[in-house]
């Protein structure tokens, strides 16, 4: 056991490779699509990192173990710990590529910093890598979905059934899983005695930056049902009008 632990990396460094590994693929995106601008490369990145945190953190989670929202807070297990490496990366990337290029603003920058933190202080404690591990399945779980909204946006395809797909998938998804699951989590953490305070304070910022995305999400489904709506009364009232005036013409 001894010996294993010596031929371990040191989580610095192993964090070091993560972010030096999104970085890599970032250049081979900008190589591979360099008739693109520099964000769609980012965002293939982002949706790269979206689809394998999912799949690992369900993993962990659901197949591997500790159940979180029953063992909050006990010591990592070594999947868990390459798990929070993986993405630790990726957020520090994706942070310096935001601020570098300033294409968000101050939630989504508040986002990742929590993340940053809540996940190195998970990795330094060499505990509660369940909870943060569940936070970032919540997390990115909607990123897929968010990412091919934006790609649909630049090939000119999202007014489009497949736009609006997206559009109530990602709704429905962030509600039920950022919002609803959420909720019980944080107050399995909060019930918990296991989990440093510290980390329970960064449950409840997380799950608070959440609640702030979700204010912007229904004002933007207020918008858009709306526009559906008036734009389907203007097709009924021009399809009422051409039969009245097939009427009319006969009369």
């Amino acid at each position: 056991m001894a010996l294993k632990d010596r031929m371990q990396f040191p989580l610095p460094l192993r964090a070091a490779c993560s972010l030096l590994g999104w970085f890599c693929l970032y250049k081979w995106f900008c190589h591979r699509y360099r008739h693109r601008n520099l964000e769609w490369s980012c965002r293939l990145v982002t949706l790269t990192h979206g689809i394998l945190a999912t799949c690992l953190s369900a993993y962990i989670g659901f197949i591997d173990g500790p159940w979180p929202l029953s063992h909050p807070g006990l010591p990592n297990t070594t999947l868990q710990v390459h798990g929070l490496c993986l993405s630790l990366g990726y957020f520090i990337f994706d942070l310096c590529w935001c601020v570098y290029f300033q294409t968000e603003g101050a939630l989504m920058l508040a986002h990742h910093l929590v993340s940053i933190v809540g996940i190195a202080a998970s990795l330094a404690l060499g505990e509660s890598a369940a909870d943060v591990n569940a936070v970032i399945f919540g997390s990115e779980i909607t990123n897929p979905l968010l990412q091919a909204r934006w790609f649909l946006k630049e090939l000119g395809r999202y007014h489009t059934f497949t736009g609006d797909l997206v559009d109530f998938l990602f709704v429905v998804l962030f509600t039920g899983v950022r919002i609803g699951v959420g909720a019980w989590l944080m107050y399995c953490e909060l019930a918990s005695p296991r989990p440093r305070w510290f980390i329970k304070l960064g449950g409840v910022l997380m799950y608070a930056v959440s609640w702030l995305f979700m204010v912007s999400i229904c004002r933007f489904a207020r918008r858009k049902s709306i526009s559906k709506y008036q734009a389907w009364r203007s097709r009924r009232s021009r399809q009422l009008g051409l039969k009245t005036n097939g009427h009319l013409k006969s009369h």
